[in-house]
């Protein structure tokens, strides 16, 4: 009697990848939808022209937030000790990327991303699902985002010069023999 081998299980496709598809089929038809309607209530070269403003509004966008993040670059290339100032210029690429795709609904979206009371929500949101991801409690190599957060976050260890900063956990006041109750004197750097 031979014996056959059990296929082995497949690992289960993520929440996001289940519903991603549904969500851009239905986000595709609600453009589509919303352009039919605009386009018989103002007229078809109206909304040609929205949608080439919007195009060209968003290269605008994205070549400013460019520019900006460069010169940040280059401040922090002159003076690698100080703080490397927040630009924002992730969620303004992110606006000009959906005003320069055809539609409405990614223009409304766009601009949620461009006015300051929408954008510190935004900002909330994905600092909030960076920090999910970073805390995810799943093998490496089974979630890509969690991977990407991980090694992000090991890459901080280093510091702007490339020197890397060693060092160890120690539970502060637990010697081997118990509380460390020594004078020590302070450093001296």
């Amino acid at each position: 009697m031979t014996q056959q081998a059990t296929p082995a299980p497949q690992a289960r496709r993520g929440k996001l990848r289940r519903v991603l598809p549904l969500v851009v089929t239905a986000w595709l038809v609600l453009e589509i939808w919303l352009l039919v309607q605009v386009g018989s209530w103002l007229g078809a070269l109206t909304v040609v022209l929205l949608l080439i403003a919007g195009a060209v509004i968003g290269g605008s966008l994205i070549k400013r937030a460019g520019l900006k993040a460069f010169s940040a670059a280059i401040d922090q290339s002159r003076d690698p000790k100080s703080q490397q100032p927040q630009t924002g210029t992730s969620l303004t690429v992110l606006a000009g990327l959906l005003l320069m795709l055809p539609g409405f609904l990614s223009d409304a979206l766009a601009l949620t991303l461009l006015f300051p009371p929408t954008r510190a929500l935004w900002r909330a949101a994905g600092r909030r699902f960076a920090d999910k991801a970073l805390r995810s409690t799943a093998a490496v190599g089974a979630d890509p985002l969690a991977d990407a957060m991980r090694l992000q976050e090991q890459l901080r260890i280093h510091r702007p010069d490339g020197k890397v900063i060693q060092g160890e956990v120690v539970e502060p006041g637990m010697g081997p023999q118990g509380p460390d109750t020594a004078y020590r004197p302070p450093l001296k750097g």
